[in-house]
């Protein structure tokens, strides 16, 4: 049964070109198809100007989200949370906060990343870094709270999850 439609985002000049091997898309979308979503191959851009283009491509099939890999960093061409924040209506940073707070716990550096999260009208959008144990770290954040979030976001009644009563 379908979960909805994804869509995966790799922000990496170096994949675009074909001069490197994308290893973070393939594992999204693995992780996105165990939840039962329908997640087309990753689309692989450079960094800067293309993941702006690819997210706006991507937002007009409406899917339920869009993870996008790569470019959080703080390089000079590290441009992904800067392409995808103004496309937000509603941001939930504690998810970004949150990812970095694990990865922290074993790679100080972790706490650079820059990443966004929100939502573009009805679709989730997140942006996770492009290390291997940053995707990990992302979707371990998303495997607790994303069929609550998005159920909320369609309107679904509060069921509780948010009671600490």
């Amino acid at each position: 049964m379908s979960t909805g439609a994804a869509r995966v985002i790799v922000a990496s000049t170096s994949a675009a070109a074909g001069t490197a091997a994308d290893t973070t898309g393939p594992a999204i979308r693995a992780w996105l198809h165990e939840r039962g979503f329908d997640a087309p191959p990753a689309e692989v851009v450079a960094d800067g100007d293309p993941v702006a283009a690819a997210v706006r491509s991507a937002l007009t099939d409406r899917p339920a989200l869009i993870l996008t890999t790569g470019g959080t960093g703080i390089s000079p061409s590290d441009r992904t949370p800067e392409a995808v924040d103004p496309l937000l209506d509603v941001r939930l940073p504690g998810l970004i906060e949150e990812l970095r707070r694990r990865g922290a716990a074993t790679l100080p550096t972790a706490v650079l990343t820059r990443g966004v999260a929100g939502f573009s009208g009805p679709t989730f959008v997140m942006t996770l870094p492009g290390s291997t144990g940053g995707v990990r770290d992302g979707l371990a954040v998303l495997d607790g709270v994303l069929t609550h979030l998005l159920a909320q976001r369609g309107g679904a009644a509060n069921d509780g999850h948010g009671d600490r009563r």
